[in-house]
């Protein structure tokens, strides 16, 4: 079993930067692949990114690519979203997730992951 916390959100000025954490519980961390989506008030939840376990193959959302990087440490049990050049339109809940499988582009924007945080608001101001 895996336990999921998300932390640093916050409100923060358009084109500013923030950094996500999600702490992991458990033994096989390593061996879980971590994603992060987002879930904006009215709409529905949406894959942001993901980093597959085993190879380590990253995945993007075409919406944060080149803006965005997902990351992990193993040694923490911790996986990171590092946001730059935000926009008014990232505002959401964005949710940590954990599955228990390597990821392909297809899989890693699936809802169907096995383990979900809390989520952790991000705001941001025009």
């Amino acid at each position: 079993q895996v336990q999921l916390v998300e932390s640093g959100g916050g409100l923060v000025q358009a084109g500013g930067s923030l950094r996500l954490s999600c702490a992991a519980s458990g033994r096989s961390f390593s061996s879980v692949s971590m994603g992060w989506f987002r879930q904006a008030l009215g709409k529905e939840r949406e894959f942001v990114a993901a980093i597959s376990w085993a190879d380590g193959r990253t995945y993007y959302a075409e919406s944060v690519k080149g803006r965005f990087t997902i990351s992990r440490d193993n040694a923490k049990n911790t996986v990171y979203l590092q946001m730059n050049s935000l926009k008014p339109e990232d505002t959401a809940v964005y949710y940590c997730a954990g599955r228990r499988t390597i990821l392909t582009a297809t899989t890693a924007a699936q809802s169907r992951y096995d383990y979900w945080g809390q989520g952790t608001q991000v705001t941001v101001s025009s």
